[in-house]
């Protein structure tokens, strides 16, 4: 369900900020041996919270900024999986005991 998947990340992403995601990106900005343009840098929600801290967002356009980069990147990681021959969707609430049944029957 795309809106509960939705729902999921924004609680994820609001629960990093509430552990401290902005001052984490803060300290990395102040070390001043790190730029924007690098790999690690671009990450999903570094690079929105950077853009935030330099003035470019606010924080309303870096939550959102953010979100929909998640979005993106669940949806490739979903495109991905339905390529592979092996990946066999579970339905339902009890998809996670299915997975965990078969796994453990061998």
């Amino acid at each position: 369900d795309r809106q509960r998947l939705y729902a999921r990340i924004a609680e994820r992403f609001d629960g990093m900020l509430e552990r401290g995601f902005l001052e984490e990106v803060r300290r990395l900005r102040a070390r001043g041996d790190l730029a924007p343009e690098m790999p690690s840098m671009r990450a999903v929600g570094y690079r929105q919270l950077w853009k935030q801290l330099a003035g470019e967002w606010g924080p309303t356009e870096a939550r959102a900024g953010a979100l929909a980069a998640t979005r993106h990147y669940a949806k490739r990681q979903y495109t991905w999986l339905r390529s592979d021959p092996a990946f066999e969707r579970l339905p339902g609430p009890r998809a996670v005991d299915e997975m965990v049944r078969r796994i453990t029957a061998g």
